[in-house]
């Protein structure tokens, strides 16, 4: 693959999320607080690893060796809260918008771009996310990256912007499949912009990097994004969590969305076995 691979197997219990992870869960749900209050979580499915009844989990694996193959889909590819993995969106976004305007990201597009998605830095996403025109703009890029089921958040609470596991797969596949803009590749980003994202995406900082990355073999690189968010409605935990793993000789995209959990550890266990679990049968599958 044409970007740097992670060298950094996941190492931390999934039940012990870092420091870092914590403070900046804390920042996401005084983020979105305010209109969390007016919304609700679909609350579906039966009982999960996460430890409560309402917990749900859907999953999407795409074999991108094989990428004509459709995505596997385990459980209900209904709407969730995207949280933060909805950064990889506003970069893609803001990369597209940039090419469009013939330039590069500026300086200070970069610093927050960088914090955005390596250090899930809820002050940069929300620069960004005014800069690309709010929902209005995602949405508009995201027709061109071949997205059909993701809505963004209203106002300023980006975080609240609704997609499903499909729809993730297919931004991924813009980023990850090879070939830019060309019409084999699909992707509306050139090969610099697919180049920047997925090294930023392989650099996620350590107390954060659980997730799909528990589906890659030991030592292998991966290149993620999660997002984690408690709804003050329930006081339960949207975690989500996609991106490239290694698993044998062949390299997946895989998204794991998750809703309805009793705790922030808890859903990050439940994400964990499900991208096991996924790119297990999609291994099988051949």
């Amino acid at each position: 693959m044409p970007y740097r691979q992670n060298p950094r197997p996941t190492t931390r219990g999934a039940s012990a999320p870092g420091r870092r992870g914590r403070r900046a869960g804390v920042r996401a749900t005084l983020l979105t607080g305010s209109v969390a209050t007016l919304l609700t979580v679909g609350l579906v499915g039966p009982a999960s690893a996460a430890g409560t009844p309402h917990a749900r989990v859907t999953t999407a694996v795409l074999d991108l060796d094989h990428p004509a193959r459709s995505a596997q889909v385990r459980g209900n590819d209904l709407p969730y809260d995207t949280a933060s993995i909805v950064k990889v969106d506003i970069l893609s976004a803001l990369l597209v918008q940039a090419q469009d305007a013939g330039r590069g990201l500026t300086q200070q597009e970069r610093t927050l771009a960088e914090a955005m998605i390596e250090h899930s830095d809820n002050d940069a996403a929300t620069a960004l996310w005014r800069e690309i025109g709010l929902a209005p703009g995602l949405e508009a890029v995201n027709k061109r990256l071949g997205l059909s089921s993701t809505v963004g958040g209203a106002g300023g609470t980006w975080g609240l912007t609704r997609t499903t596991a499909t729809d993730q797969v297919r931004l991924l596949s813009a980023v990850f499949a090879d070939g830019g803009t060309s019409a084999a590749s699909g992707s509306a980003l050139t090969k610099t912009s697919q180049s920047y994202i997925r090294t930023l995406m392989t650099r996620i900082a350590a107390g954060q990097s659980w997730g799909v990355s528990a589906a890659s073999d030991s030592g292998a690189g991966w290149a993620l994004k999660n997002g984690w968010l408690q709804r003050s409605t329930t006081g339960l935990w949207d975690i989500n969590s996609v991106g490239r793993v290694t698993s044998g000789t062949h390299h997946y995209l895989v998204a794991v969305l998750s809703d309805g959990n009793a705790t922030m550890p808890g859903g990050i266990a439940a994400v964990e076995s499900a991208a096991r679990t996924a790119v297990s049968s999609a291994r099988a599958a051949g």
